[in-house]
């Protein structure tokens, strides 16, 4: 279901505090391969009533275990050791944060969880959106809470995850107009908002809005949505990278970002977008402490920059990054132990988790 682990040595070694993916979509791993709509979607809209508003009426617990395991498995694999999830099953609500949880540590990947609340099923859907966000929290699981969007959301119902948020101490993850649907969030968000919310695309998002928090730039899903470039580098907010649910390697992102970029202004360098990787350690401060060792037959002849270094030595260069494909994770020590050495997870057979996920992905679609 994914691009196996390397099996060919890597030459040469540049070491990284791990990766974080600051806005991911766990459950939409079992989605590769799903049959295909009623009808091509020609929207945004259309996207997501056609395509995940079907897939995330389908899960149950079972198919957001697997589905998260296999995402955190190909986010370890890519040197991503810690992962922001916002996660929706609107028939499987209550336990699924624990599913979310217990998959990525399972596999060993740190976590932060967040239930996506909204009213597209009426208010009993938001009260157990936002139920299923206390219940954890309070249990004392890792996460924020969580809104779809400001779109799919009453005022009432922004109210109170804003509020819930503020008395579990957490912030608020939300999709901020990503599309021109929701191009009212800003004025809506801005007066609940606060410095730890994290804010999802904002393609659409004023410049002068002031919806405060971190900014999740999400480059290749804005592509594949053709939603329209976010131009992250606007904003005074801290931007961090995500991939929206298309896989879990922040490496790539980072490449996509830049390439975004540079078609928006070609003086830009690549700088940027790896401050915008390098935020992702302001979330999950933790991460940073993680060691991720890298391997390219050709970095050896490439080298890292001046300013790069890495934690326990040189690291990897921006520029080189960006114009070098194929770069992989060789050891990925996390909280301490190896949880992949030589390219391959030590507590999880990856062969097993991609075969189990590709049963429960057949069961899951049976239910489309």
């Amino acid at each position: 279901m994914t691009d196996a682990p390397m099996s060919t040595p890597m030459e040469a070694a540049f070491t990284t505090p791990g990766l974080v993916n600051a806005h991911h979509h766990l459950y939409s791993a079992l989605a590769r391969g799903m049959p295909g709509p009623p009808r091509t979607p020609v929207s945004f809209a259309e996207i997501l009533e056609l395509v995940w508003w079907r897939l995330d009426r389908a899960l149950d617990l079972e198919s957001i275990r697997w589905s998260a395991m296999l995402g955190a498995l190909e986010a370890l694999e890519a040197g991503t050791t810690a992962i922001v999830d916002h996660h929706e099953s609107p028939d499987a609500i209550e336990g699924s944060l624990d599913v979310v949880a217990e998959a990525c540590a399972t596999v060993g990947v740190r976590a932060v969880c967040a239930y996506g609340v909204s009213d597209r099923h009426g208010p009993d859907g938001a009260r157990r959106g936002l139920a299923e966000n206390e219940r954890f929290l309070r249990a004392g699981g890792r996460g924020m809470v969580g809104v779809h969007a400001a779109f799919t959301c009453s005022d009432e119902t922004l109210d109170a995850a804003a509020g819930l948020a503020r008395d579990l101490g957490v912030g608020v993850h939300v999709h901020v107009a990503e599309d021109g649907i929701d191009e009212a969030a800003g004025a809506r968000l801005a007066p609940r908002s606060a410095g730890d919310w994290l804010l999802a695309h904002c393609v659409h998002l004023e410049t002068d809005a002031g919806v405060r928090g971190t900014i999740a730039h999400n480059a290749s899903s804005n592509l594949n949505n053709a939603v329209g470039y976010a131009a992250p580098a606007r904003f005074a907010n801290r931007v961090a990278l995500g991939t929206d649910g298309i896989g879990g390697g922040v490496v790539e992102e980072y490449r996509v970002a830049f390439l975004a970029l540079r078609a928006h202004d070609v003086t830009a360098s690549p700088e940027m977008p790896w401050r915008w990787l390098e935020a992702g350690w302001d979330l999950v401060p933790e991460a940073r402490a993680d060691r991720v060792t890298w391997g390219h037959a050709g970095l050896d002849r490439l080298g890292p920059g001046p300013d790069a270094p890495g934690p326990d030595g040189p690291g990897l260069d921006p520029w080189t990054v960006a114009y070098t494909p194929g770069i992989r994770p060789v050891d990925v020590e996390i909280d301490g132990e190896l949880v992949l050495h030589g390219g391959r997870p030590t507590r999880v057979d990856p062969d097993e988790v991609r075969a189990r996920a590709r049963e429960e992905a057949e069961r899951l679609w049976a239910r489309l």
